[in-house]
């Protein structure tokens, strides 16, 4: 294992952050931290990357403990956090030249991998522009060269696409999936996008709330939660009529909110049929109506009983711990 973590906890002014979870990273492996806003995810992460001690626990990086060895496990990692860390007035090489020598490489060193580096996230005829003039996407791509150049065994990224558009995600998506398959780089990734977990990630951990709540592959923890297809529902009227209706006719009703009612089933077609013959006694019309597979969104709200996308209970928590810690 690259990653060894044991009931490792963080507290803040008396708020529980981390609160004593174990996992382990194989070498290798794209591992998915998925949870809201608030869950735990940056503190965990700020924690194996040396930025943040623990309360108690322990955490191991290639073998080396980060409170007691810092140094070590510094030389064999790199992290893209949230916010971008880019001289905005140097160029795309400046920036690399400057992170290079900060980790003690050589000009010569940083010069032969800064074109193969650039061409891989397909900026080497940016190289001399200014990274004030970059995209968001295009920092966020600069960024993950960046910590490249030191050649780190395990790479951090904390949320590598949030805030950019569907395209530019996908691309980054691209990126990530060459260091892991063409470098061998193991990437550890925090994220609330599902959709990102669902494509990159060997394995993925659910933590709400400081906590772990579940670790596997995205397909057995899909799989593991035992239900057929979800049919989604929008009415045009009658729909508190429709769905208590439906309750009584024995079928379980996933989510009700307004006139949309997601129901799950081992058999759709049976839903269906019942559907349409309730909707034309009731005398209302169907909207909308879609058959999906399980996705890792709703092993969360199993676990959770909310859905991913809810940050409110999230920020909620970030701020109690903003108002201890200025008390």
């Amino acid at each position: 294992m690259i990653i060894e973590v044991e009931r490792l906890r963080k507290e803040f002014n008396g708020v529980v952050a981390v609160d004593g979870i174990s996992f382990s990273v194989e070498r290798g492996e794209i591992f998915g931290f998925l949870g809201p806003n608030g869950a735990g995810k940056t503190t965990t992460i700020n924690i194996l990357t040396t930025l943040l001690a623990p309360t108690s626990g322990t955490a191991r990086i290639a073998g080396y403990d980060v409170v007691k060895q810092p140094e070590q496990v510094r030389r064999r990692i790199g992290l893209v956090p949230q916010e971008v860390v880019l001289e905005g007035d140097l160029t795309a090489r400046e920036n690399l030249i400057f992170h290079g020598m900060l980790y003690g490489l050589s000009r010569q060193q940083i010069e032969s991998r800064i074109s193969e580096l650039l061409d891989i996230v397909e900026l080497e005829d940016r190289a001399e522009s200014k990274v004030r003039t970059f995209s968001g996407g295009m920092k966020r791509r600069l960024e993950l060269v960046k910590v490249l150049l030191h050649e780190p065994e395990v790479v951090f990224l904390d949320e590598p696409t949030v805030g950019l558009d569907p395209q530019t995600r996908r691309r980054i998506w691209e990126y990530i999936r060459t260091l892991n398959t063409e470098r061998g780089v193991t990437v550890f990734l925090t994220t609330h996008y599902m959709e990102e977990a669902e494509q990159l990630c060997d394995r993925v951990c659910i933590i709400d709330h400081g906590r772990i709540l579940d670790i596997d592959q995205p397909d057995r923890l899909k799989h593991r939660l035992g239900e057929g297809e979800m049919v989604e529902i929008e009415l045009a009227e009658r729909c508190e009529e429709f769905v208590r209706s439906l309750g009584e006719a024995g079928y379980r009703i996933k989510s009700a909110t307004g006139c949309r009612v997601t129901v799950v089933a081992e058999r759709s077609e049976r839903v269906l049929a019942e559907v349409f013959s309730l909707a034309d006694r009731l005398g209302t019309g169907i909207v909308s109506i879609s058959i999906r597979k399980p996705t890792l969104e709703d092993v969360f709200i199993h676990y959770t009983g909310r859905s991913i996308r809810d940050e409110a209970a999230g920020d909620t928590r970030i701020r109690e711990i903003a108002r201890r810690l200025k008390h």
